[in-house]
């Protein structure tokens, strides 16, 4: 039975259905897949058993020059968080499944976090969140109808994430998708001018809305939890640095968050060790944390890729520092090149030449191919690949 519609975000004063813009409406042209420096994984996640002294501070750029540029509109938004999950240790910073009940109490406020038998929301989990976020922030301030329940592309979202666009990836999103929705809240913290006492999940569902014929997620719809969207809406966010998502270390990603929300653009914030660990929602002893914090400052003097602060132990407390205005610009690292390059319009025709297949994915595979030919010279490139398209359809059949 087809699935019934929804309506709209057109203006009208009940919105059932919140859509952002895709960079397909754009025509725009997406970055290719590239090989992953050691140490990545596929979904733009840390492996655990990878060397930690052989990778560079900060994941790859895996948005082109020209996309960064063109997709001021509709796409490009300024990164927003939620300031009540930076201020609280909402997702897990662990890189295997974690299924441990966490308690936080502070000024009279407390959150409970327990996890579904897939484990807790982890803080790669809430790329989604601030996606749907920075979204929803931006259509408020342009007086456009916003709605807990949104739809987005598959593939904008892991290029807004800053990770690579391969099979593994999109099938890490069914997880997330389960872990948001699973995780379960119990909370007094006041969103907004109300202060409730409620149990609920980061999301209320999650859905795969259409798939490509090989099974490849293209669109996604997530409805926000009453608790998160009154706090977008009620402008309780922060503009975040856009190297966030290059920051690899889910601690160095959740010390962030802390640095912005407590210290802003106060020239310094001190905390001790004690009580950041604990906001940080890290586990185990004090020392192993410290020791954690350490590596980062270490690495921070080498390359300076903190975003927005400096850190520094100073005794038993944490210091953190605004830097100059004149540093505080993102990083605009290439990605790879020396590809062939498409035409926007391209894409429409791909799409007619192998209907129900994902035409990014086989974007990358016809790159793949031609890479491994000897990089041979198109009279066409869009012919080429119209023509593989076309030939993988029929294989397909």
């Amino acid at each position: 039975m087809a699935p019934r519609k929804k309506k709209i975000s057109t203006g009208d004063d009940n919105v059932d259905l919140f859509r952002i813009p895709s960079t397909q409406a754009a025509n725009l042209e997406p970055a290719p897949a590239e090989v992953l420096p050691e140490g990545v994984g596929e979904g733009g996640h840390l492996d655990s058993d990878a060397p930690a002294v052989k990778r560079q501070p900060l994941l790859p750029n895996r948005r082109e020059e020209d996309l960064m540029f063109f997709m001021i509109e509709p796409l490009e938004v300024i990164l927003k968080d939620d300031m009540a999950t930076m201020e609280n240790p909402v997702y897990s910073l662990s890189k295997s499944i974690d299924k441990d009940v966490i308690r936080y109490e502070h000024n009279g406020n407390w959150i409970e976090i327990a996890p579904s038998s897939k484990g807790r929301a982890t803080i790669y989990d809430k790329d989604l969140i601030l996606y749907c976020t920075s979204h929803i922030v931006r259509a408020v301030n342009e007086g456009r109808p916003v709605s807990q329940t949104v739809r987005l592309t598959a593939h904008d979202f892991l290029i807004f994430a800053n990770r690579s666009r391969g099979g593994v990836a999109y099938m890490t999103l069914r997880d997330t998708l389960t872990r948001l929705s699973g995780t379960r809240i119990t909370t007094n913290i006041k969103t907004g001018d109300q202060e409730e006492w409620k149990t609920f999940g980061l999301i209320e569902h999650g859905q795969i809305v259409s798939e490509t014929r090989d099974g490849r997620m293209q669109e996604l719809e997530i409805k926000l939890s009453d608790w998160l969207f009154k706090g977008i809406t009620s402008s309780e966010v922060l503009t975040l640095h856009p190297d966030y998502f290059r920051l690899r270390r889910p601690l160095e990603r959740r010390l962030y968050e802390l640095a912005r929300k407590h210290c802003g653009r106060q020239a310094q914030w001190v905390i001790t060790l004690a009580n950041c660990m604990k906001k940080a929602g890290s586990k185990g002893q004090l020392k192993e944390f410290r020791r954690m914090v350490k590596e980062i400052i270490e690495d921070n003097e080498k390359s300076d890729h903190f975003p927005d602060y400096s850190i520094a132990i100073e005794g038993d407390s944490l210091v953190f520092k605004r830097k100059p205005r004149s540093e505080l610009t993102p990083r605009r690292e290439h990605a790879i090149s020396g590809r062939p390059q498409l035409n926007p319009d391209t894409y429409a025709k791909a799409r007619k030449a192998a209907p129900g297949l994902d035409v990014y994915a086989l974007e990358i595979e016809w790159i793949d191919f031609w890479r491994s030919s000897g990089k041979p010279e198109f009279k066409s490139a869009d012919a080429a690949f119209i023509g593989f398209c076309k030939s993988k359809s029929k294989a397909g059949r």
